[in-house]
């Protein structure tokens, strides 16, 4: 299973809507396992699951990046140690 999480730069006065849009994306490869609005230098993060890191790089590019609002993401992919 591979996990990452994406942070989310939003427009400015756009979270809500970035967050809501990225909430109810219909991914067919990923799943949006949780969405959350933030303070800092991200407006929004979320918690994608797959079984394939090029599903995962797909539910990005083709879906969160595609949210009206969205102008930048970074991506940190989820790692086991030990």
């Amino acid at each position: 299973m591979t996990r990452a999480y994406v942070l989310i730069e939003s427009a400015v006065g756009k979270a809500k809507g970035v967050a809501d849009g990225v909430l109810k994306l219909q991914l067919t490869d990923s799943r949006v396992v949780s969405v959350d609005a933030v303070t800092g230098p991200f407006d929004v993060i979320a918690l994608l699951e797959s079984d394939d890191l090029d599903k995962v790089g797909r539910a990005i590019t083709d879906g969160i990046q595609q949210v009206e609002g969205v102008q930048r993401t970074t991506t940190c992919l989820v790692i086991q140690l030990g």
